[in-house]
């Protein structure tokens, strides 16, 4: 009898799924609500974070967190102080390794929070890095070998055109000083020139990759790779405004990866692992997916990219990117450290994943303003 009641009762409506806990909406207050409590449920948990307070996987957060800072108001509103804290622990410094991107990353809220604040010490030891940098330029080759840690001095891998190069052009931006923008434009294009596959519009995640294929046969585009990509184009056009030399570039490679990742998307809203084969990683993945949709959105706010084309791709992305987050919170299916897809679970969280997810809901929050 009571296995027939229940039978019964998971033909009602809406037995078979939980009742979605935030709204979906492309609207600012419902993306409000969501990101405050993405925001709030991983400051609660950062104690439980593994990674270096100043590495990327953090930096990426803190970036995320500075957006959602400026939705949330305030002079001095929780995450304002959460990542004033991260500076003032660090000393300002940028992480420990000289050349490499990944530890150059955390400057790009060092110098957000300057411009908030206005205190040049926040800004002393990137400067320091990054003109020690340009004054003796990496000599290392753009091919990167694991097993004697080579090749990592450049821009060699797709993720480091997030890491680095928008801390040279904020620089640009800050200071008007022109040499900040020629040594990221030469290293860029030196990483797009040997990474960018122009047939498939798409970037291989280093050199190591070029001959590799997935088990359908097709090329390996990692997803969170290239939503890197986007969100690094993303934060240089912020930066250069309409009329500098050096944006048409940018512009042009952003809007034809835009549209390349737009046809890339799965009908459930996400983008998987596998740009090429989705069919090998079928679970949905949150990091590729935040990263993405934030460059869609972005494109879409400031008239980059058309509205009536790119619209659909950011409702359905912002949806499953909700449906994603636990009532607590916590968000899910975020690939884990890696450099090529992997399989993903609903359990699996990681602090970049939620510094995407605050940076595409920062732009779905002013959609509908413009």
């Amino acid at each position: 009898m009571k296995k027939n009641l229940l039978l019964f009762a998971c033909l009602l409506p809406g037995y078979l799924l939980p009742a979605q806990p935030f709204s979906t909406r492309l609207e600012g207050e419902a993306a409000r609500q969501v990101m405050q409590k993405v925001a709030d449920w991983q400051i609660a948990n950062q104690p439980k974070v593994r990674h270096q307070p100043l590495g990327w996987e953090n930096a990426a957060l803190y970036i995320g967190m500075m957006d959602w800072a400026e939705i949330a108001g305030g002079e001095e509103n929780p995450y304002y102080k959460f990542l004033r804290a991260i500076g003032e622990r660090g000393g300002w410094q940028p992480a420990k390794r000289m050349y490499h991107a990944d530890d150059i990353c955390v400057s790009q809220v060092y110098i957000e929070l300057y411009r908030k604040y206005q205190r040049p010490s926040m800004l002393w030891p990137t400067f320091a890095r990054v003109q020690w940098v340009m004054a003796n330029p990496p000599e290392d080759n753009m091919k990167m070998d694991y097993s004697t840690g080579t090749g990592w001095d450049k821009w060699s891998w797709c993720d480091a055109l997030f890491m680095a190069p928008a801390v040279y052009v904020k620089l640009y931006r800050l200071t008007g000083e022109k040499r900040y923008m020629k040594f990221a434009d030469k290293e860029f294009k030196q990483t797009y020139d040997y990474l960018y596959d122009k047939e498939e519009h798409l970037f291989f995640r280093d050199g190591d990759y070029f001959d590799r294929r997935e088990q359908n046969g097709r090329k390996i585009f990692w997803g969170r790779g290239n939503g890197w990509v986007a969100a690094g184009l993303t934060e240089i056009l912020k930066e250069l405004p309409r009329g500098d030399r050096y944006r048409p570039f940018y512009e042009r490679l952003f809007v034809e990866l835009c549209g390349r990742l737009r046809e890339l998307q799965q009908e459930d809203g996400y983008w998987r692992a596998s740009l090429l084969d989705p069919g090998s990683y079928p679970s949905p993945e949150t990091s590729s997916t935040g990263f993405i949709l934030y460059a869609l959105t972005y494109g879409v706010n400031q008239g980059i990219l058309p509205r009536d084309q790119f619209l659909p791709a950011i409702q359905k992305g912002w949806e499953a990117l909700v449906k994603a987050v636990e009532a607590d919170g916590k968000l899910g299916y975020v690939q884990p450290v890696g450099a090529d897809p992997r399989h993903v679970t609903r359990e699996m969280t990681e602090v970049y994943g939620v510094g995407a997810f605050l940076m595409a809901g920062s732009e779905i929050y002013k959609i509908n303003e413009l």
